[in-house]
């Protein structure tokens, strides 16, 4: 076995560990947008959940049994983002817990379990054996201005994705590119689709670039797509390949369904 080999090996099985974590994606077990509930109940969630400008407004009793912050909860409070670690979420029913999240304005609630049947039932992720052929040199060409497009969300709405630039690189004796977003810590992501998606492999996958360097070089790797977290759970909003990722050649390495 290569170096190149055995840490994808590791970086296989430390990325299944991942996905099946307590909270990792197969704890999801609901995604409910508050503009669809305007009485404020959300289906077995104790609460009034309500939105209100830039918070979700969350009231209850004592007899609800939500904790917030750690303690038990009983009375109102306002809520923002929870933009950290699932497990750090502020509101818990039990083991669970309920994240705010908002999208394009749209305030919602996730409920994460740690108990899910995708949880219990999960036997790992199938992908191809490494292969050096589909790792290889690319250059990030970064646009004058960001530029947002509408594409399709894994829950049926459109929603608009960030681009941030076009990743370009050599595969099979042609250049192909990527419209990809630059991530908070400068590495890119792109959403890909290929010959196999839909077929021997999940419909669109994920992939992940270091960040460039000031002449805008960077590794493409397939080897380390990965699966959605729509792939994992129903719940997730995941945006479909934007116009121009669909590549034209079937990539049978990377992360490929669920077993």
């Amino acid at each position: 076995m290569t170096d190149a080999s055995a840490r994808w090996k590791q970086w296989h099985e430390d990325r299944t560990e991942t996905v099946s974590a307590p909270y990792g994606p197969l704890a999801l077990t609901g995604t409910h947008w508050l503009e669809d509930r305007p009485d404020g109940r959300i289906p077995d969630i104790p609460g009034l959940w309500t939105a209100d400008g830039d918070a979700v407004v969350l009231s209850a009793t004592e007899a609800d049994g939500l904790s917030v912050d750690g303690r038990p909860f009983a009375g109102r409070v306002r809520l923002g983002a929870d933009d950290g670690p699932v497990a750090h979420a502020r509101v818990a029913l039990g083991e669970r817990r309920l994240v705010v999240l908002v999208r394009e304005g749209v305030w919602g609630v996730r409920d994460y379990d740690p108990g899910s049947a995708a949880r219990r039932t999960f036997r790992g992720i199938a992908a191809g054996a490494y292969d050096p052929h589909w790792s290889v040199p690319g250059r990030f060409t970064p646009y004058a201005q960001s530029r947002t497009v509408r594409v399709p969300n894994a829950d049926g709405r459109a929603r608009g994705l960030a681009l941030a630039g076009e990743l370009a690189f050599l595969l099979d004796g042609r250049e192909r590119t990527l419209r990809a977003a630059v991530q908070p810590d400068g590495t890119l992501w792109a959403v890909f689709a290929d010959a196999t998606s839909g077929k021997s492999s999940f419909r669109f996958r994920f992939l992940y670039a270091e960040a460039p360097d000031a002449e805008g070089r960077t590794t493409v790797d397939f080897n380390r797509a990965v699966l959605p977290p729509c792939a994992f759970a129903d719940h997730f909003i995941c945006p479909f390949p934007p116009p121009g990722n669909t590549l034209d050649l079937a990539i049978p390495v990377g992360e490929r369904s669920l077993l």
